[in-house]
């Protein structure tokens, strides 16, 4: 490392205290952005729903609509955060924050073995744009991400450290990935750990250090009952989440039975460009370390573990053109890790964490600028403001959006708004009683035959209108 005296990253106080700021920044952020339509928004609303009717069985993405394509690990943490601390932003973001920060103290160790800060690691996690942004959005791939860090980094710790704590907290944090987002925790976790095993020759450690059949039960209990109360509470559940979710959505990106689902068909290979684009800058360091080290990197056991984990959900996902740039984010832990492994060789570290920092500082600013200038309430998709801004509107009125209702909708009227069409609308359009619509501005060229001077219009932003009848 620089020894000079002057340089901050010599001074353990400054991890610690940096990783203490971006976590408080990023709890900011989770109180005051808007939740968007329509991802974010609609695991939101599915969380307040289940706060709300109390049925932590079966995840409902409307009233007595059973929610199918996810496990309910996320939804339950969301849910129970609410039941705390209220409907609203802060507390259906706050369980992500909190699954950040433990990821940033169990990988905390591994800096210590080195002789480096404790916190080095978890700045480095807070500094890749993926897993800042996700220790405030709410969604699945951050449960199962510290479900497969606790995967992996349990199996090393069980096969070197010698406790058998580590070995039943390895099917523990299986078990945690089968609740957070399906059987897909053991397809990123199992191959890398067999390759390791088999280039190290490492079998009778691997067989004798983990307990397999005790383990196996473990992994039962943890996930199995769900599973079976699913099934049992809507039939069906099953085939679909199994066979649709993980084997269709993966082979076919124009699947017609997703239920729930957006089509996002991608290049093949795009999950490498995403790689690149949200664990900047340091998975370029890494590329590039491994580039030089690549003749001798397969002797170092840890190495080679930390890139087979790195590396095997990207090949995976290759040869799938229907995922989003949140996959990459079980990889994010062995980068922050291979980081540190090669922190004291790496000349430019200096200029790395003063330009990641500065990227949050941008972020900020941006932020501020949004909110002073009025920006987010226009710009944002999100249906809040039209709700926040009228509040005696919605609780008085009949409130509808037409076509298909937003999330975000849903989740900031407590459920109360209903899909209207345009038949619908037609026959309240003389009526006596008081309603209130959101329609897209670009579906009002659809409301033909509508007579739209016989409502006020009393708010809009850049995509939608919002109208009501005069009173």
């Amino acid at each position: 490392m620089d020894q000079s005296k002057s340089n901050f990253l010599n001074n353990p106080q400054f991890y610690k205290i940096s990783v203490v700021i971006l976590l408080v920044v990023r709890g900011i952020f989770n109180a005051v952005v808007p939740l968007m339509d329509k991802t974010e928004a609609r695991y939101a609303e599915i969380a307040r729903l289940m706060a709300e009717t109390g049925n932590w069985i079966t995840p409902q993405i409307d009233y007595g609509v059973p929610f199918w394509a996810k496990p309910p690990l996320s939804t339950w943490l969301s849910a129970g955060s609410m039941s705390i601390f209220g409907v609203n932003e802060f507390a259906v973001r706050f369980p992500y924050l909190l699954l950040v920060a433990g990821m940033v103290l169990l990988v905390g160790k591994y800096a210590k073995r080195a002789n480096l800060p404790f916190y080095l690691p978890g700045l480095i996690l807070l500094l890749t744009p993926e897993l800042f942004l996700h220790a405030g959005v709410v969604s699945t791939d951050t449960a199962l991400t510290l479900a497969v860090t606790l995967t992996f980094l349990s199996f090393w710790e069980a096969t070197h450290n010698g406790k058998k704590l580590w070995g039943y907290l390895f099917f523990v944090g299986i078990g945690l990935g089968l609740l957070a987002k399906g059987p897909i925790v053991i397809i990123l976790c199992g191959p890398p750990i067999f390759l390791w095993m088999v280039i190290k020759k490492k079998y009778k450690t691997v067989f004798t250090k983990l307990p397999w059949l005790l383990g196996i039960l473990v992994t039962a209990a943890v996930a199995v009952p769900w599973y079976y109360l699913a099934e049992q509470t809507t039939p069906g559940f099953i085939d679909y989440f199994l066979v649709g979710e993980h084997w269709l959505r993966f082979t076919d990106s124009s699947w017609k039975g997703d239920k729930y689902g957006f089509p996002k068909t991608q290049p093949l290979g795009i999950i490498w460009v995403f790689l690149l684009l949200f664990a900047l800058p340091w998975i370029e360091v890494i590329f590039y370390k491994i580039f030089k080290t690549r003749l001798t990197i397969i002797k170092d056991e840890w190495v080679l573990f930390l890139l087979l984990w790195l590396l095997w959900t990207p090949l995976f996902f290759t040869v799938s053109s229907s995922l989003i740039h949140t996959y990459t984010m079980p990889v994010m832990v062995p980068v922050a890790l291979l980081i540190v492994h090669w922190w004291p060789t790496i000349k430019i570290k200096k200029s790395l964490v003063i330009a990641s920092l500065s990227l949050v500082g941008v972020c900020v600013l941006f932020l501020v600028g949004a909110v002073a200038t009025n920006a987010v309430e226009q710009y944002a998709n999100s249906d809040k403001y039209f709700i926040e801004n009228h509040p005696e509107q919605i609780k008085i009125d009949e409130f509808y959006h037409y076509g298909n209702k937003s999330y975000s909708s849903q989740f900031y009227s407590n459920g109360v708004v209903q899909d209207i069409s345009l038949e619908e609308l037609k026959k309240k359009e003389d009526a006596f009683w008081p309603f209130c619509f959101i329609v897209k501005k670009r579906d009002v060229k659809h409301l033909e035959g509508l007579d739209l001077s016989k409502f006020e219009l009393i708010d809009q932003n850049e995509k939608k209108l919002f109208y009501s009848v005069p009173k």
